[in-house]
């Protein structure tokens, strides 16, 4: 578990994101670009490190990874939107799984939204800042 936190900025002043994530390298970009953002990012490199960590935390927004080996995406999001402190926290799947359905699955799963891998740098900063904002992206990109 890792917790990497840039200077806040006006824009994102606290606002905390959780990634659920087995891939080093994609923690690392999406790191990268969110705290460039002035967003606090929160990471679990699996479900039960994020189950762990948000024992304590509850952030503003999820995105979660859905190939996972422990527990796949489908089953944490479930979990998660099962829990009180989380209903209504965004849980938005970010995956490479692009064939005809995944999309309605993740929806079905509980996500608030959907967005494809690989992804453009700034399309990810726009679309996180509208699901902050509670206003789902209705294409992927």
């Amino acid at each position: 578990m890792t917790l990497s936190m840039s200077e806040t900025d006006n824009r994102s002043n606290n606002i905390a994101i959780l990634y659920v994530e087995d891939n080093a390298d994609n923690r690392l970009l999406v790191r990268r670009i969110l705290s460039a953002e002035g967003f606090c990012l929160l990471e679990a490199s699996g479900a039960q490190q994020a189950l762990a960590l948000l024992e304590n935390q509850t952030p503003n927004l999820i995105l979660m990874d859905i190939n996972m080996p422990d527990i796949d995406g489908y089953t944490l999001t479930a979990r998660l939107k099962a829990m009180p402190k989380l209903k209504n926290v965004p849980i938005v799947a970010v995956t490479a799984n692009a064939l005809r359905g995944d999309r309605e699955r993740s929806l079905e799963a509980g996500c608030d939204g959907y967005i494809e891998k690989p992804f453009d740098l700034d399309t990810l900063v726009q679309q996180v800042r509208h699901f902050l904002n509670h206003r789902p992206i209705t294409e992927s990109q």
